[in-house]
């Protein structure tokens, strides 16, 4: 990851010297293109004797600077588009690449979510004051996750969702349509938008 930080770092360096240097000539053109006019002007006003084809090689001069100069604005703004454009794709890259390492370590932690939800679910055999520790621990450590993206998949009145439910169990039921969801065996969650994990659910086939 460092290796390609640096590799993008020295890509815009050198994307900024082709710009840098791109300017630098076209300053100098535009200052070319100016003393030519000058001397044009010039030449017109204090000889009247001037033959008229030097006026005209004159005047040819200066539409080959001005041509020359508008091609060199055109690379200017070229380089300074690829840039832009450049400099976009690297953030976005980045951005997603530390999406997938929160995705990551969040995954792992899915496993201490499970086993806190177990234990709330279990009997209180060892006193009320150890049910609520355990309560405000999972609490708190599902804040964090949610602060970092996870969010619980919805199950409770929905239709089965291939995208997000894994069927795990099919039971029938007059009462309720085909394809309902009765019960989440295991809860499922998304980070950022994208499946962690599929909940396991119950699902009504009649």
């Amino acid at each position: 990851m460092k290796e390609e930080k640096k590799k993008d770092a020295q890509k815009m360096e050198e994307m900024q010297r082709e710009i840098d240097e791109a300017e630098a000539n076209l300053k100098a053109d535009e200052t070319a293109e100016e003393e030519a006019v000058d001397e044009a002007d010039a030449q017109e006003e204090a000889q009247a004797e001037t033959p008229e084809e030097e006026a005209e090689t004159l005047r040819a001069e200066v539409e080959r600077l001005t041509a020359d100069l508008k091609e060199k604005e055109d690379r200017v703004l070229r380089l300074q588009a690829d840039f832009e454009n450049f400099r976009r794709r690297v953030s976005k890259e980045r951005i997603e690449l530390a999406d997938v390492v929160k995705q990551d370590f969040l995954k792992d932690m899915l496993p201490l979510v499970d086993n806190f939800e177990r234990a709330m679910a279990a009997e209180k055999t060892d006193g009320e004051a150890f049910q609520k520790g355990v309560e405000m621990i999972y609490t708190q450590f599902g804040e964090i996750l949610k602060k970092n993206g996870l969010e619980p998949i919805e199950t409770e009145g929905r239709k089965f969702d291939p995208n997000f439910h894994q069927a795990v169990m099919r039971v029938a039921d007059p009462e309720l349509e085909d394809e309902m969801i009765v019960k989440e065996l295991q809860r499922g969650y998304t980070a950022h938008g994208r499946v962690l994990r599929p909940s396991m659910v119950q699902v009504v086939s009649n």
